[in-house]
């Protein structure tokens, strides 16, 4: 009996500490790094922090699905009171939740036979309105593709205050309804605006055809199967004790568990397509690693591999754009990917309030920064930071 009872305790404690660490670790040398140019970084990251950039940050670097490299730096919380930094603090991801929240759920629809990357938006959206050619009154449709490669010609961005005033907040279908008849910009697929709108498209597409929230079919179909217990839209109870706050406010408190983005916050509630996700280092370091192994981590698969590669490739028809299907491989706003990883086939995000999520699927390296510049006042900047870190991770690769 004894023998019985300590063997289930033994059970439980490794089920724990698997739980406690979904990711493998391994010294960088066992993944073919140069550990001292790799920890080149604590220096490069630390004079960010003391130059006031940013408040603090936390690194993940990931090769070919183990975990080589995690360490938080500087603070927390400069505000109200002084909180230091630590490797299981959640982010504000900002648009970095335009790939992760929004565009892996569309592609995961797309290979379930429920919506082609060229069906035109108004098939799920009435009233959606198509491009018109001012000298012709030819129209030319906006398609889901579009959508997902910023190439629709949508503005990039909705007048808030103006919606709030006319329809009141939030108010997701009176943002809906401005977005379907705002003026579009270009015709599409002939240039390249990064637009929140896009996103935002995205979700009620995805809402209108599963029936549910975008948070809710995320949760289910993406976080809990990867086991990414720490990521989540307007995290509540446990979770906000981890979040680092983002920008004070007019009465004096700190944006705390609710998202930073006016659209996502304010209009949308939280559940917004181009912003709203909050998760930590260790979870996106799990999410990296099924984008490595052709969608698939410890047996639980989100996408098929030829979606994935899909996904992730420039498409033909805006190769000039440099944009794949949700994600950034070498537009004007991928100076994240730094100088050294793969230039086509590295693809990554960036997010407003200071995140940053890349991997080169050549070198089988992924480097998550995760920071929020906006803390206490939106005047940090990671620009550079984010392209000297991802140089100082590429250059520690030997083998």
């Amino acid at each position: 009996m004894k023998q019985l009872v300590l063997s289930i305790l033994i059970s439980l404690l490794f089920s724990i500490s698997i739980n406690g660490q979904p990711l493998q670790r391994v010294t960088p040398q066992q993944a073919g790094m140069d550990p001292a140019r790799l920890s080149q970084v604590d220096k490069v990251i630390e004079e960010s922090v003391q130059a006031g950039e940013i408040p603090g940050a936390v690194l993940a670097v990931v090769r070919d699905g183990k975990m080589v490299y995690l360490k938080a730096y500087g603070n927390k919380s400069l505000y109200p009171a002084t909180e230091k930094m630590t490797v299981n603090t959640i982010f504000d991801l900002a648009s970095v939740s335009k790939p992760v929240g929004t565009a892996i759920p569309i592609m995961q629809l797309v290979e379930r036979g429920k919506i082609r990357l060229t069906d035109n938006v108004s098939m799920y959206i009435p009233g959606f309105q198509p491009w018109i050619d001012s000298a012709s009154g030819r129209k030319i449709e906006i398609r889901v593709i579009d959508l997902l490669t910023h190439t629709s010609g949508l503005p990039p961005y909705a007048p808030v205050q103006e919606i709030v005033e006319k329809s009141g907040a939030p108010n997701p279908d009176a943002l809906m309804e401005w977005i379907a008849k705002c003026k579009r910009d270009f015709r599409p697929t002939t240039n390249f605006q990064y637009s929140c709108l896009n996103f935002v498209t995205l979700q009620n597409i995805l809402q209108k055809v599963t029936g549910e929230k975008l948070m809710e079919y995320t949760k289910r179909e993406l976080f809990d199967v990867l086991g990414m217990k720490s990521s989540a839209y307007n995290p509540s109870g446990d979770l906000v004790k981890m979040v680092a706050p983002t920008e004070r406010q007019k009465d004096g408190s700190v944006l705390l568990g609710r998202v930073h983005d006016p659209i996502a916050n304010i209009l949308n509630d939280g559940n917004s397509g181009n912003a709203g996700v909050f998760s930590n280092a260790e979870d996106l370091a799990i999410l990296a690693a099924a984008l490595m192994n052709g969608g698939e981590y410890n047996g639980k698969r989100i996408l098929g591999k030829l979606t994935l590669e899909t996904m992730t490739r420039v498409p033909e028809s805006v190769k000039q754009q440099g944009r794949s299907l949700g994600w950034d491989n070498f537009s004007s706003y991928a100076s994240n990917n730094g100088n050294l990883f793969h230039p086509e086939k590295t693809f990554g995000h960036t997010g407003y309030t200071g995140t940053s999520f890349i991997i080169d699927p050549v070198s089988k390296t992924a480097v998550i920064l995760l920071s929020h510049r906006v803390h206490p006042e939106d005047k940090g900047s990671v620009v550079r930071l984010r392209a000297l870190v991802a140089n100082v991770v590429a250059g520690s690769i030997i083998k």
